[in-house]
């Protein structure tokens, strides 16, 4: 398969038109229309609907986590080499559905056909390898115990895993709680945001296609209030992975505590800084990279880079230079295969991101951008937005906006730049610019972020983890740390004499 960004994909418009999408939920190895009535889903590229969407019922999470809880046990005994195997198998098939789920995904989020077919199905189907690889290289212990005794430490699935994913990146970061928790031999309920369904239910089936046992792996569709409600108070869910907004984060962490106390794995808001000193070798290079850091996927990103700290002596060529390199994320059709921005979620939330835009102009400036956009019949574009001159302490400044949406802020000292960097609920990420690699360590060590990227933006990995400090939740995704969200050490102790 061609999967060549600049081939010819002049059909990508006609290919949406041809899709038969299927909305219904999946449950126990089958498809399931749910029971409440379905909801209609359209798409942010054109504003025209997709499908149908099955609306579950706090019946429908109960009949799922009942296939989840018969199913669980065997196949965590199947052992390490068959989940392997499973994985591996379901990594090729969604290699051979390439264009289907790239298709899917940006017709669902509005995320450029150009991205989903080079970031975000590439990175799926990378991470869905990487676990099945490491799901036979997860060792126990021996610790050292009295004369006479043997003591083993294994690593023990914890059991159901609930998971509630977010709409910006759907495929990507369901997978990176499916793969390590399918992995570590759990079962799994996940929900994914009614906005973007699709692609996950699609997912499903090819697990079953790859071998996964009925009911190992189910999808219920539907609201956060019903859906997400019923499985975080759930009894019989062991444990629950969460990206997404830190209110709701609270709201889980009290639904676990009124329930049975079913293990938390919390990945909430951010908002990140960018520090750029005046000693950077390439500012103009740094520049690209604070574009991207705050503008890519349509500023949709939990770690955006939405705060830019720059010193002061080479602040006013980096706005310039940010300005040029902003042009790159302009927004433009999705399936026209072109490189800028392509919608924002939803009509909705566009109007949300503009109100944020209206704020900052009153109380600020806008250095560039600001500009809402028909295109394809759909309002939700909007054009990469820097605003300027607001206090520090202004929410523009502390608040998630979750749109191409950057302020630019100058400072004087490293002091002063940490400063600014820490004082947010945040600590999910940040970046630092210098050619000093003393003050890097030094900066990077003062940063309160679960990931500091120097000399780049948004840094991550399969090998690494991913996750932050402060409000921004607890637990890893991503990396051998992920294994910890869904499995507990257990203790044989072996007494001989």
């Amino acid at each position: 398969m061609n999967r060549d960004p600049h081939h010819d994909t002049s059909d990508w418009h006609r290919r949406a038109a041809a899709l038969s999408i299927d909305g219904r939920a999946f449950i126990a190895g089958r498809r399931f229309a749910g029971s409440e009535a379905p909801r209609a889903i359209t798409s942010p590229v054109n504003g025209e609907m997709l499908a149908e969407l099955a609306s579950c019922s706090a019946d429908d999470v109960d009949t799922a986590v009942a296939a989840a809880r018969r199913t669980w046990m065997p196949w965590a005994r199947r052992g390490a080499l068959a989940r392997k195997a499973v994985l591996l198998a379901l990594a090729d098939l969604m290699e051979r559905d390439f264009d289907e789920l790239a298709l899917l995904e940006s017709l669902d989020s509005g995320k450029p056909i150009r991205q989903t077919r080079t970031v975000d199905v590439p990175g799926a189907i990378s991470t869905v390898r990487w676990y099945a690889e490491a799901a036979d290289k997860l060792h126990g212990e021996l610790p050292a115990v009295p004369p006479g005794a043997v003591a083993m430490v294994t690593k023990e699935p914890l059991g159901v895993v609930a998971a509630i994913v977010p709409w910006n990146f759907p495929l990507e970061i369901a997978v990176w709680k499916l793969a390590p928790a399918l992995a570590a031999g759990n079962a799994v309920v996940l929900k994914p945001a009614e906005q973007t369904s699709l692609s996950v239910l699609k997912l499903a089936e090819l697990a079953a296609e790859a071998g996964l046992p009925d009911g190992v792996l189910n999808i219920v569709t539907g609201s956060g209030r019903e859906v997400g409600a019923a499985l975080a108070r759930h009894m019989d869910v062991d444990a629950l992975a969460f990206t997404g907004s830190t209110a709701v984060s609270r709201t889980l962490l009290a639904a676990s505590g009124a329930s049975n106390l079913k293990r938390l794995g919390l990945e909430a808001g951010g908002k990140s800084s960018n520090l750029v000193f005046a000693d950077t070798g390439d500012l103009a290079a740094a520049a690209g990279k604070a574009a991207f850091g705050a503008f890519y996927n349509q500023g949709q990103v939990c770690s955006a880079n939405s705060r830019i700290l720059v010193q002061r002596p080479v602040y006013e060529e980096f706005a310039t230079l940010l300005q040029q390199a902003a042009e790159a994320f302009a927004p433009e059709d999705p399936l026209a295969d072109a490189a800028g921005n392509g919608a924002l979620i939803s009509s909705a939330h566009t109007d949300d991101v503009a109100a944020w835009i209206t704020r900052g102009r009153q109380d600020g400036e806008v250095l560039f951008g600001g500009g809402r956009k028909t295109i394809c019949g759909s309002d939700a574009y909007l054009e990469p937005t820097l605003l300027a001159g607001l206090a520090a302490e202004h929410d523009v400044h502390r608040d998630e906006i979750f749109g191409p949406v950057a302020v630019l802020h100058p400072f004087d000292t490293e002091t002063e730049a940490v400063a600014l960097a820490n004082a947010t609920d945040y600590g999910l990420a940040a970046s630092v610019w210098t050619s000093d690699l003393r003050r890097a360590h030094r900066v990077a060590g003062e940063l309160v972020a679960g990931t500091v990227s120097v000399n780049t933006v948004d840094a991550l990995g399969n090998t690494t983890p991913f996750g932050g400090f402060k409000q921004s939740g607890f637990g890893r995704d991503l990396s051998l740390h992920a294994f910890d969200n869904y499995t507990a050490p257990k203790t044989t102790w072996i007494q001989f004499g």
